[in-house]
């Protein structure tokens, strides 16, 4: 039996050097994926000044796919090589993030003036510091301080020099217009608040964090803060001031509508800013609503007795008027629909209420014509200015009961009038206290066929001309549909007295003689003829 010959030594060279060769490789492979080049490395430790690049981004982002690739060699029998790359790429990582920081930091700080140009990188900077949440924070925070004050500096320029080569005018310049005044800061701020919520979101458009919302709430609650008091200051002097009810109104309309808007922006109820505006909203309310009470009170320190036409009185005129420019300015208010519903009924409370106690107080020395007439123009006038605006459906409807309880009354007296002149007062009087007890009417005092008869003659001449015997106080009456209804409700009354009469004349009981000629009118035709 024969041996195999040894292989010759070049054959055993080669599988050698190819052996070599393929380590060479796979170690080369392992270098390339599991570690940094020396451009890397140089790119990730760049010097403190320098500025950070596209690359260093690339760099960072190679290291954390390291660190997680690394993992892959925790389950082989390379933990060891696992291990200390995974503590070098960790290194490196908190060491490029320190980097990060310092530089995204001071980026921050710069960006103190009036326009706020957030670069492409600052916005890959934070999308890469959300890994690092303290980090990430803290560079919010620079970001709002910067901002902060940068937005205090501009509001101070815009009210006391105004625009780049003094376009707009300082807003200080329309302090003696209050509305103007206040509505122009508001208006600045507005503005502001709204750019600042922009380059928040430029600064964090690639962050994915869940709540990167509630954190451009706060920061833009931070930037605005620094106005708080300032704007306070001013709108505070305005109020105290006491520039009239109406003013003050208009004032917590405006003040209203900007916390509205702006809570539109910055999201939340409990940031500085809105809370300075609600607490001045509040306030000028206040003053506004105190004012009405103050001019309510001096109408009943000093009650005007009304005047000889019984028309409205000078103080009602002019809390008419008041009212008015309160509710036209409510109507042409910015608030929400149900926020202004809400005030309106305290206004007219505050008004209304005391001016119809005015009214029965001013009357109560007065006749009952005179007293019915005075009231039934009054309360038209309240309710011709209601008229015009909305959410008064319930008070004119209050106004318009009272209005018809005076009209009764006038009806009565008008009625009572005509019959007493047209001669039929005493008779009708007789006719409704009459009893069968009592005998027939005919034999009653004075209710004898010759005085009947005269009556009725006076009667007649009533029934030729009805319309001059008018009451005088409805000569005074404003509305001329409520004179109308008066003069035929009351004609109406006549007509109804008449007919009782006739059927008493005419009844054989009462023992007239001849009564078709003592009343020769039926009521029908009676009727006809005051129709």
């Amino acid at each position: 039996m024969q041996c195999c010959p040894p292989a010759p030594l070049c054959v055993i060279f080669a599988l050698t050097c190819q052996r070599l060769e393929v380590r060479a490789q796979v170690a080369q492979a392992f270098l390339a994926k599991f570690q940094l080049s020396n451009e890397e490395m140089a790119t990730l430790r760049r010097a403190r000044d320098a500025p950070v690049t596209e690359d260093f981004f690339k760099v960072l982002s190679r290291v954390k796919h390291i660190h997680e690739d690394v993992k892959i060699l925790l389950r082989t029998n390379q933990q060891t090589a696992g291990l200390e790359i995974m503590e070098q790429m960790a290194v490196l990582q908190e060491t490029a993030y320190e980097q990060l920081y310092r530089w995204a930091q001071n980026e921050c700080r710069g960006l103190t003036q009036e326009t706020c140009d957030i670069s492409p990188v600052l916005t890959q900077a934070m999308e890469a510091l959300q890994d690092r949440p303290v980090l990430y924070k803290y560079t919010l925070d620079e970001f709002g301080t910067a901002r902060r004050c940068a937005v205090v500096r501009g509001f101070i320029d815009a009210l006391t020099r105004g625009g780049p080569g003094g376009t707009p005018r300082p807003i200080e310049m329309h302090s003696h217009d209050p509305l103007r005044y206040v509505g122009d800061m508001l208006a600045w701020l507005h503005q502001a608040t709204a750019s600042e919520k922009e380059h928040l979101e430029a600064l964090l458009k690639q962050v994915t964090l869940q709540d990167v919302e509630e954190n451009m709430q706060e920061v833009v609650g931070h930037i605005t803060e620094g106005v708080c008091r300032p704007l306070k200051v001013r709108i505070e002097q305005v109020i105290v001031a006491e520039p009239g009810a109406v003013l003050l109104y208009k004032l917590s309309n405006l003040l209203k509508f900007y916390h509205h808007t702006i809570s539109s922006i910055i999201g939340t109820s409990v940031a500085s800013m809105l809370i300075t505006i609600e607490e001045m909203h509040l306030l000028s309310k206040k003053m506004f609503f105190n004012s009405l009470s103050l001019h309510a009170s001096r109408l009943m320190d000093k009650v005007e007795l009304p005047p000889p036409d019984l028309g409205p009185t000078a103080s009602l005129n002019q809390t008419l008027t008041l009212l008015r420019e309160v509710l036209t300015s409510h109507d042409s208010s910015v608030v929400p629909l149900d926020a202004r519903q809400a005030d309106f009924a305290q206004v007219l409370s505050c008004i209304l209420d005391p001016l119809l106690q005015l009214c029965t107080v001013s009357a109560s020395n007065l006749g009952t014509a005179d007293m019915a007439t005075y009231m039934v123009n009054s309360l038209y006038v309240m309710k011709t200015t209601l008229a015009l605006f909305e959410f008064t459906d319930k008070r004119l409807e209050m106004l318009e009961f009272q209005i018809e309880a005076h009209l009764d009354t006038l009806i009565n007296e008008q009625a009572s009038y005509v019959l007493t002149r047209a001669g039929l007062s005493y008779i009708y009087s007789c006719v409704q206290q009459h009893t069968a007890e009592q005998g027939p009417l005919s034999l009653l005092p004075s209710m004898d066929v010759s005085s009947v008869k005269t009556a009725m003659v006076q009667f007649d001449r009533y029934l030729s001309s009805p319309d001059t015997l008018v009451m005088p106080q409805l000569n005074f009456l404003l509305s001329a549909a409520i004179k109308e209804q008066i003069f035929r409700q009351s004609t109406e009354l006549v007509c109804r007295a008449y007919g009782e009469v006739h059927t008493a004349l005419t009844s054989p009981a009462n023992a007239y003689k001849d009564p078709e000629n003592l009343v020769p009118r039926s009521p029908q035709q009676v009727q006809t003829l005051l129709s």
